[in-house]
């Protein structure tokens, strides 16, 4: 089984890679999320905003993987984070998003915060 150390590298590592990706191309990694409305100026500030809060997130968990204080702070920020995601998503009009993108941002945001729930578990056995 992999170390907690390790899980906790590809937990953060993930999340930076998608925080990269919407600060880079938000109109391209949120597209099947918001569809066309990715495009827009306005929006793309905010994908950007949401992508830098992964990365700090990433980031913060990553400097603190030799300290399991300060790292539950982390992986739990990270948790409720995601939690947001999803609740934003289902407290949205349900056209408001195209085709399968509710039940989708739902699966990978609550996959996330499992995940999440999952790290913090192991590190307090």
């Amino acid at each position: 089984m992999p170390s907690v150390r390790r899980l906790t590298t590809a937990f953060a590592l993930g999340r930076l890679v998608f925080g990269v990706g919407l600060m880079a191309r938000p109109e391209r990694v949120a597209s099947g999320w918001i569809g066309a409305d990715a495009e827009k100026g306005a929006v793309k500030i905010v994908l950007r905003g949401l992508g830098a809060r992964d990365v700090a997130l990433s980031a913060g968990a990553l400097a603190a993987l030799g300290d399991e204080d300060r790292l539950a702070h982390w992986i739990a920020a990270a948790i409720g984070c995601d939690l947001s995601d999803v609740v934003s998503t289902l407290a949205a009009q349900p056209d408001a998003l195209p085709g399968n993108a509710r039940w989708g941002t739902v699966a990978l945001g609550g996959g996330a915060a499992l995940a999440g729930a999952l790290l913090l578990a192991r590190m307090k056995r």
